[in-house]
């Protein structure tokens, strides 16, 4: 009896040295931290009568007092393009590299996208296709009225705003760029969908072709091998900005032969920096 008792008590203090060894933390092994890439912000839009949601980049060494660059991406979700055109980001604004000055990318993201980027269309077929469409003057307004208004009263930022957008945010991007280009001073366009309502936007006069426009803008229109209609689009639109010979105008055009429109946006946009870094207004682009 005593034996069987006298085993138990070693069973147990075996048993519990295990059980404490189990629930002791290792204080040699650092808990798990965040890797924060930004800050998320809610924006009530009353132009949109919703909710949008901002996903927010700040460079390395962000400081209040410090004056910062904007860069505004469409299709900004973090499952869509904002992690990977941030990482661009960063790496276009590393001191060996530094063809981007320090900028804060805001990601835009979507609800949207087909009502939010495209204007009303004539065409039966594109309503047939695109049902809730229509809509990108109210967006439009979202951004002039209160999305640039918002993030210029959160942070110190300079008169460099640049805005990114590929396909239909390509399409929001040229219309923006046709109608409204002072919102911006640096574009880059890629892969747009200028086929929409049967390429109208490609036959109005662009406003910042206007004798009074005298904004020095950069424009990047991109596309790759993404079929007759987008490339000869593309191409279009670069030939009636830079046929004017503006000379606060810098417009490139750049045609990708190995990239297709699902992966080309990724090496356009690294393109469309580098491309702004050596562009000088000179009226022969």
């Amino acid at each position: 009896m005593q034996q069987r008792s006298f085993l138990f008590c070693i069973l147990f203090l075996f048993s519990s040295t295990v059980i404490v060894a189990q629930t002791k933390p290792d204080s040699k092994t650092p808990g798990d931290k965040i890797f924060p890439l930004g800050v998320i912000k809610q924006l009530y839009s009353n132009e949109l009568k919703e909710t949008r949601t901002l996903n927010i980049y700040l460079p390395e060494g962000f400081h209040v007092d410090s004056s910062y660059s904007v860069i505004y991406l469409l299709d900004g979700s973090a499952d869509e393009d904002f992690i990977h055109v941030a990482g661009l980001i960063q790496f276009a604004t590393f001191s060996w590299v530094n063809i981007l000055p320090k900028s804060i990318l805001v990601g835009i993201a979507n609800i949207d996208r087909r009502r939010d980027f495209t204007f009303p269309t004539t065409i039966g077929k594109d309503k047939e296709d695109f049902p809730i469409t229509g809509s990108s003057a109210k967006f439009i307004s979202f951004i002039e009225k209160e999305l640039q208004p918002f993030v210029e009263k959160k942070y110190k930022t300079t008169n460099s705003k640049m805005l990114i957008g590929q396909s239909l945010g390509g399409l929001l991007a040229t219309e923006i760029l046709f109608k409204q280009p002072t919102l911006f001073n640096s574009y880059v366009i890629v892969s747009p969908s200028l086929w929409w309502d049967n390429e109208s936007l490609l036959k109005m006069k662009p406003a910042l072709l206007n004798e009074n426009y005298a904004e020095q803008t950069k424009i990047y229109i991109g596309v790759g091998e993404e079929g007759k209609v987008m490339e000869e689009d593309a191409k279009r639109l670069f030939e009636v900005i830079n046929n004017a010979g503006r000379k606060n105008i810098a417009a490139s055009f750049d045609f990708i032969k190995v990239k297709k429109h699902a992966n080309i946006f990724h090496q356009a946009v690294s393109n469309a920096f580098e491309i702004f870094a050596e562009k000088k207004f000179s009226g022969n682009n």
